[in-house]
Protein backbone atom coordinates (compact mmCIF):
# COMPACT_ATOMS: atom_id res chain seq x y z
CA UNK A 1 0.00 0.00 0.00
CA UNK A 2 1.30 3.39 -0.77
CA UNK A 3 0.35 6.65 0.98
CA UNK A 4 0.89 10.16 -0.83
CA UNK A 5 0.95 12.69 1.47
CA UNK A 6 1.47 16.64 0.57
CA UNK A 7 3.00 15.29 -2.78
CA UNK A 8 5.22 13.04 -1.03
CA UNK A 9 5.05 9.14 -1.33
CA UNK A 10 5.56 6.90 1.53
CA UNK A 11 5.80 3.09 0.96
CA UNK A 12 3.64 1.69 4.20
CA UNK A 13 4.12 -1.66 3.36
CA UNK A 14 3.28 -4.56 1.71
CA UNK A 15 -0.80 -5.10 0.76
CA UNK A 16 -1.77 -8.50 2.08
CA UNK A 17 -5.13 -9.81 2.57
CA UNK A 18 -7.29 -9.12 5.30
CA UNK A 19 -9.56 -11.63 5.39
CA UNK A 20 -9.10 -15.38 5.34
CA UNK A 21 -9.76 -17.17 1.87
CA UNK A 22 -13.10 -18.62 2.07
CA UNK A 23 -14.78 -21.10 -0.15
CA UNK A 24 -17.30 -23.39 0.18
CA UNK A 25 -19.11 -26.49 -1.73
CA UNK A 26 -22.36 -28.36 -1.92
CA UNK A 27 -22.68 -31.99 -2.61
CA UNK A 28 -25.32 -34.44 -3.58
CA UNK A 29 -23.77 -37.56 -2.05
CA UNK A 30 -23.71 -38.88 -6.04
CA UNK A 31 -21.04 -41.13 -7.21
CA UNK A 32 -17.92 -38.89 -7.56
CA UNK A 33 -18.83 -36.17 -5.18
CA UNK A 34 -15.47 -37.06 -2.50
CA UNK A 35 -13.01 -37.03 -6.09
CA UNK A 36 -14.46 -33.88 -6.69
CA UNK A 37 -14.15 -32.47 -3.18
CA UNK A 38 -11.01 -33.65 -3.27
CA UNK A 39 -10.26 -31.33 -6.81
CA UNK A 40 -11.78 -28.58 -4.89
CA UNK A 41 -9.96 -28.72 -1.62
CA UNK A 42 -6.54 -28.80 -3.69
CA UNK A 43 -7.16 -25.74 -5.83
CA UNK A 44 -8.24 -24.22 -2.47
CA UNK A 45 -4.91 -24.82 -1.33
CA UNK A 46 -2.92 -23.46 -4.59
CA UNK A 47 -5.30 -20.33 -4.42
CA UNK A 48 -3.84 -19.92 -0.51
CA UNK A 49 -0.19 -20.46 -1.97
CA UNK A 50 -0.82 -17.51 -4.28
CA UNK A 51 -3.08 -15.01 -2.58
CA UNK A 52 -1.53 -15.59 1.35
CA UNK A 53 1.61 -17.20 0.05
CA UNK A 54 1.33 -19.83 2.55
CA UNK A 55 4.36 -21.96 2.75
CA UNK A 56 2.30 -25.49 2.45
CA UNK A 57 4.58 -28.37 1.45
CA UNK A 58 3.43 -31.82 0.13
CA UNK A 59 3.19 -33.38 3.69
CA UNK A 60 0.76 -30.59 4.75
CA UNK A 61 -0.96 -30.75 1.54
CA UNK A 62 -1.86 -34.28 1.18
CA UNK A 63 -2.60 -34.11 5.19
CA UNK A 64 -5.73 -31.12 4.15
CA UNK A 65 -6.44 -33.26 1.19
CA UNK A 66 -6.65 -36.68 3.52
CA UNK A 67 -8.63 -34.34 5.82
CA UNK A 68 -11.12 -33.51 3.03
CA UNK A 69 -11.51 -37.34 1.61
CA UNK A 70 -12.14 -38.76 5.44
CA UNK A 71 -14.65 -36.02 6.70
CA UNK A 72 -16.65 -35.73 3.56
CA UNK A 73 -16.68 -39.75 2.59
CA UNK A 74 -18.36 -40.04 6.53
CA UNK A 75 -20.87 -37.22 5.28
CA UNK A 76 -21.47 -39.48 2.27
CA UNK A 77 -21.44 -42.65 3.99
CA UNK A 78 -23.76 -41.62 7.71
CA UNK A 79 -26.04 -38.36 5.94
CA UNK A 80 -29.66 -38.79 4.21
CA UNK A 81 -28.79 -36.03 2.49
CA UNK A 82 -26.26 -33.36 0.87
CA UNK A 83 -23.82 -31.95 2.50
CA UNK A 84 -21.75 -29.09 2.38
CA UNK A 85 -17.69 -28.49 2.34
CA UNK A 86 -16.02 -25.36 3.81
CA UNK A 87 -12.75 -23.97 3.07
CA UNK A 88 -11.13 -21.49 4.73
CA UNK A 89 -7.21 -20.44 5.11
CA UNK A 90 -4.65 -17.92 5.90
CA UNK A 91 -1.03 -18.47 5.82
CA UNK A 92 -0.48 -20.61 9.40
CA UNK A 93 -3.74 -22.72 9.11
CA UNK A 94 -6.48 -24.15 7.01
CA UNK A 95 -10.36 -24.96 7.81
CA UNK A 96 -11.71 -27.83 6.90
CA UNK A 97 -15.70 -27.91 7.88
CA UNK A 98 -18.34 -30.12 6.69
CA UNK A 99 -21.88 -29.67 7.48
CA UNK A 100 -24.05 -32.79 6.95
CA UNK A 101 -27.74 -33.35 8.26
CA UNK A 102 -27.25 -36.45 10.18
CA UNK A 103 -27.33 -35.46 13.86
CA UNK A 104 -25.27 -38.69 14.87
CA UNK A 105 -21.79 -37.35 16.22
CA UNK A 106 -18.87 -39.36 15.35
CA UNK A 107 -16.68 -41.67 17.47
CA UNK A 108 -13.70 -42.60 17.88
CA UNK A 109 -13.30 -45.96 18.41
CA UNK A 110 -10.54 -47.48 20.67
CA UNK A 111 -7.33 -48.25 18.89
CA UNK A 112 -7.51 -52.37 17.15
CA UNK A 113 -4.77 -52.77 14.74
CA UNK A 114 -7.31 -55.99 13.42
CA UNK A 115 -10.46 -53.81 13.15
CA UNK A 116 -11.25 -53.40 9.76
CA UNK A 117 -12.60 -49.39 8.81
CA UNK A 118 -13.58 -47.11 10.90
CA UNK A 119 -9.97 -45.46 11.41
CA UNK A 120 -10.83 -42.28 9.76
CA UNK A 121 -11.42 -40.47 12.82
CA UNK A 122 -8.43 -41.24 14.31
CA UNK A 123 -6.53 -40.23 11.11
CA UNK A 124 -8.05 -36.94 11.46
CA UNK A 125 -7.08 -36.39 14.97
CA UNK A 126 -3.58 -37.34 13.89
CA UNK A 127 -3.33 -34.80 11.56
CA UNK A 128 -4.88 -31.63 12.76
CA UNK A 129 -4.16 -29.25 15.61
CA UNK A 130 -8.10 -29.20 16.70
CA UNK A 131 -10.66 -31.19 15.76
CA UNK A 132 -14.32 -29.54 16.73
CA UNK A 133 -17.64 -31.57 16.58
CA UNK A 134 -20.96 -29.37 17.52
CA UNK A 135 -24.35 -29.86 16.58
CA UNK A 136 -26.12 -27.05 14.11
CA UNK A 137 -30.07 -26.65 13.43
CA UNK A 138 -30.07 -28.67 10.31
CA UNK A 139 -27.26 -32.24 11.61
CA UNK A 140 -23.39 -31.13 12.56
CA UNK A 141 -20.65 -29.67 11.80
CA UNK A 142 -17.44 -31.24 12.01
CA UNK A 143 -14.67 -28.55 11.91
CA UNK A 144 -11.04 -29.61 11.59
CA UNK A 145 -7.44 -26.86 11.65
CA UNK A 146 -4.52 -27.95 10.34
CA UNK A 147 -1.85 -26.12 10.71
CA UNK A 148 0.52 -25.02 8.27
CA UNK A 149 4.16 -24.99 8.14
CA UNK A 150 6.07 -21.27 8.53
CA UNK A 151 8.18 -20.14 5.68
CA UNK A 152 11.50 -21.47 5.27
CA UNK A 153 14.28 -19.21 6.91
CA UNK A 154 16.08 -16.93 4.74
CA UNK A 155 19.55 -19.01 3.24
CA UNK A 156 18.05 -22.57 3.99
Amino acid sequence: MIEHLDGAVIPTGFDVPVEPLRRAAHYTGEAGCIAEARAFAAHFLERLRTEWCAAIDDRTDGAVLLVVSELVTNADRHSNGPYILELEGTDTAVTVSVYDSSVALPRIFPRDPERVGRHGLEIVHALAERVTVERVPVGKRVRVVVSLPGPEPLGA
